[in-house]
């Protein structure tokens, strides 16, 4: 008699812990008009699947695991996958998902190109259109026909989901992000203070707002405001351009 099954960790997580707080759909800033609507149909069952291309940085791993925990909030079962975590061995990960609500599928270039991975998920998606039950949300940086996949019978299935497409940041998105996440942190954050960080540290969203994790725990340490004068304090003098 075979074992029985250990339940996933994942699955015993409370919601709050598998799909970062900050991760919703309340805050992302500057979505396409209708994006949040497709996305909210999606993960409450309705619409067509999805296909999320943006530029690295965008937001579209923040959208799709915005949609998980909408679809979680709606009683549905929702898998969130980083294809780099599963590239060369896609098979076996896809088999864990089978039977979820809703998956999503970020990073379509991390298997693009290998065969194996392009023919596990060419067969995971007809199952699951063919099945009726599970939906799925993909995300890329580019469009179907830009990524170098060998099997085009993939790439037709990926170019029949809806699309929705990220533009790329500029500095009034970067700093509307910087300030809405300090906001929700009890944090202020002042136009010089933002200004200093756009200058000095880079314009890499991922990059600022990992700063901004690090800002939270010394202002709260020193019990001090992020000021000019603290940004230069904790940043150090070698994060300052050359």
């Amino acid at each position: 008699m075979s074992a029985p099954q250990r339940p996933s960790t994942t699955a015993q997580l409370p919601l709050r812990l598998r799909y970062p707080p900050d991760q919703r759909f309340d805050s992302f800033v500057g979505a396409p008009p209708g994006a949040l609507e497709q996305l909210h149909a999606l993960a409450g069952g309705g619409g067509d699947w999805l296909y999320l291309l943006g530029p690295s940085g965008g937001g579209k791993t923040h959208l799709a695991l915005a949609t998980c925990a909408a679809a979680e909030e709606h009683g549905r079962s929702a898998s969130y996958l980083p294809l780099i975590a599963a590239a060369g061995r896609l098979r076996e990960a896809l088999e864990a998902l089978e039977g979820h609500d809703l998956i999503a599928l970020d990073g379509m270039e991390a298997i693009a190109g290998n065969r194996d991975d392009e023919i596990a998920l060419f067969d995971f998606h007809n199952r699951a259109r063919g099945g009726g039950h599970s939906v799925l949300l993909y995300t890329a940086r580019t469009a179907p026909d830009a990524l170098p996949l060998v099997l085009p019978d993939l790439r037709s299935r990926l170019g029949q989901c809806a699309r929705i497409v990220l533009p790329s940041l500029d500095d009034n998105a970067r700093r509307d992000i910087l300030r809405d996440r300090a906001r929700r942190r009890g944090l202020s954050l002042d136009d010089a203070a933002i200004a200093w960080l756009l200058t000095r540290t880079g314009r890499d969203i991922n990059e600022l707002l990992a700063t901004l994790d690090i800002l939270d725990r010394e202002s709260l340490a020193a019990k001090r405001q992020i000021t000019v004068p603290f940004l230069r304090h904790v940043l150090g003098a070698d994060r300052l351009p050359s």
